[in-house]
């Protein structure tokens, strides 16, 4: 192998990738004061209703001690509560509140834009190509 170049590597395009989309997301859901993990999880829960802490990880692609202290955030801002589950008494759920399912709705109209000005250098087919890619790769 021969001219070996950083700037042509997976890992190091990926970080560049990845610094972008941080950066429009702090700037872009500064007024939630939320992080991508905690927005993840509201979303999911959103989708699903209500999930196990576990069946919320698992979702949501974090490990139990990341999402243990996502869902301890989430819970003392109010944005979720928990229930035991029906049909398994030792199991707690968790669900959105009223104001997290309100305030969800708001982060996802912000996170549209977050995915917008993220994809903004790329053309509309390049953005489908380039995120089907990403899904295939993970």
């Amino acid at each position: 192998m021969t001219g070996y170049r950083l700037e042509e590597q997976v890992g190091f395009l990926i970080r560049r990738a990845h610094q972008r989309a941080s950066a429009i997301f702090a700037d872009t859901m500064a007024a939630f004061e939320v992080t991508p993990t905690q927005l993840a999880a509201l979303a999911k829960l959103s989708d699903v209703g209500s999930a196990s802490q576990n069946e919320l990880g698992r979702m949501t692609a974090m490990d139990p001690a990341t999402i243990s202290g996502v869902a301890g955030r989430l819970l003392k801002r109010g944005w979720v509560h928990q229930t035991p589950s029906p049909d398994d008494g030792r199991l707690i759920m968790l669900q959105l509140t009223r104001e997290g399912a309100a305030t969800i709705e708001a982060m996802k109209v912000a996170g549209y834009e977050v995915s917008r000005r993220t994809l903004e250098p790329l053309s509309p087919a390049e953005r489908a190509e380039f995120l089907r890619l990403l899904a295939k790769m993970g």
